[in-house]
């Protein structure tokens, strides 16, 4: 079966960095498309970035732009989120995602905390 495992969150001051993974298993990893989303307390879940199949094409939402960098690595299965500058408003909850054949996939999300 399709399963995301995330890891590499945590605690990290203001203007720090982490490298959030995903390794994914039970498809063909390579053919799809891998998205990294957010949900902060009290808000909605929010696309962070997405990365094409062939990870030549990458979208970035604004917040995050010019910091975070995804990228993918198709022969270990495994996307990643590096993240730069980090702010406060960037704590949430980070979950991997895709979608086979309409159907969308989570992983169970890692925790990010901002703070000093």
């Amino acid at each position: 079966q399709v399963q995301l495992v995330e890891s590499g969150g945590g605690l990290v001051q203001p203007g720090g960095s982490l490298r959030l993974s995903c390794a994914a298993s039970g498809f063909t990893f390579s053919n799809y498309a891998m998205s990294w989303f957010r949900q902060a307390p009290g808000k909605e879940r929010e696309l962070v970035a997405n990365i094409s199949a062939t990870g030549i094409k990458r979208n970035y939402a604004d917040s995050v732009k010019g910091r975070f960098t995804i990228s993918r690595d198709n022969a270990k299965n495994t996307v990643y989120l590096q993240m730069s500058r980090l702010k406060p408003e960037d704590t949430a909850v980070y979950y991997c995602n895709t979608n086979l054949r309409l159907v969308g996939y989570w992983g169970q999300g890692t925790q990010v905390t901002v703070s000093s």
